[in-house]
């Protein structure tokens, strides 16, 4: 069993993927901690409660944390996520509330406190994980690799360049890219490439089953806000986006990787938070090598989506205790 961390901004495809992620066998949840992102840190804080009260996994820590970006105001992306960041569904009220610590806090003593290194799994803007690894030193040997959902090799979303995640906080993530820990950069070449189609969303959305039915409301309304998203070419699907990312940890098999130096663009303009992934092999100008194949960051650049869908969708059906999973006339 793999112990790990969520770090999340819990709007609908971070639900998914804390839904994921408590319910697997192989994965042993330490710890969430929250980062305003999709939404307010307030929001995201309910949600996240909300998302575990439904999945029987109230006993898991939760801690708050940064509230916005490190240089500048926050942004939301309650156009794709909705006022609520869940897309409107509503969720059980919880039984408990945050732990009495910042996010960072928790980080740390979740990592100093054990005795195999964790994996983190980032989902959200990186403020906290940059954070912990400038204030915190003594616990990067704890921490076995950091899996983040951000960044593109090509095309972004937030911008004609950047991906949300990064876009939103560029001075986080470039600390956390030069930190030296081991990293996978789980970026929108994959984010798009795991698919749930519209007949299996049907399902979910009629079924009286409540894990089911908030499964199929997050994923109905990310398949309308979607629905001309290039990148998802089979109209009414929705992309399980972060939950993917929490796929690589299960199942990073299914992952077509490289290793590649990352550089975040920190300059103010349509650059701004755009990955710059250095793909190339031999020399470069002026006769400069390039050392892609020795640097700390693994790069998504594919992954097999029908086997993460299958791992998505029959996790949560076991977990739910339905009958539904990647066949829908079960």
């Amino acid at each position: 069993m793999k112990s790990v961390i969520l770090d999340v901004d819990t709007g609908i495809d971070d639900a998914l993927a804390l839904m994921l992620a408590v319910s697997h066998p192989d994965l042993d949840v330490r710890a969430v901690t929250c980062v305003g992102g999709n939404v307010s840190l307030e929001q995201v804080v309910a949600n996240t409660l909300g998302i575990l009260e439904l999945m029987n996994a109230g006993h898991i820590p939760v801690a708050a944390g940064l509230a916005q970006p490190l240089l500048e105001p926050a942004q939301d992306a309650s156009y794709v996520h909705g006022s609520n960041g869940v897309g409107g569904i509503e969720l059980p009220a919880p039984t408990r509330g945050v732990e009495d610590v910042h996010a960072v806090e928790l980080l740390r003593r979740t990592l100093a406190a054990s005795t195999e290194p964790i994996t983190i799994i980032a989902l959200a803007p990186l403020g906290n994980i940059a954070l912990l690894l400038t204030l915190h030193p003594e616990v990067r040997d704890k921490i076995e690799r950091i899996v983040f959902m951000g960044g593109s090799v090509g095309t972004g979303n937030a911008t004609a360049s950047a991906e949300f995640n990064i876009w939103h906080d560029p001075e986080a993530a470039e600390m956390v890219l030069r930190s030296g820990v081991p990293t996978t950069m789980y970026g929108l070449e994959a984010f798009y490439r795991v698919t749930v189609d519209a007949g299996r969303i049907a399902v979910l959305v009629a079924s009286q089953n409540p894990v089911d039915r908030a499964l199929g409301g997050l994923l109905s309304h990310l398949a309308t806000v979607t629905a001309d998203e290039a990148r998802i070419p089979d109209k009414g699907s929705a992309a399980i986006g972060d939950a993917g990312t929490v796929c690589a940890v299960i199942d990073p098999g299914a992952l077509v990787l490289t290793a590649a130096p990352v550089e975040v663009s920190l300059a103010q303009g349509p650059t701004r938070g755009q990955t710059v992934v250095d793909l190339r092999t031999g020399l470069g100008a002026g006769g400069t090598e390039t050392h892609e194949q020795t640097s700390h960051i693994q790069v998504v650049l594919d992954v097999n989506g029908p086997r993460y869908a299958t791992l998505f969708l029959d996790t949560l059906a076991a977990a739910g205790g339905t009958a539904f999973a990647t066949n829908p006339g079960k």
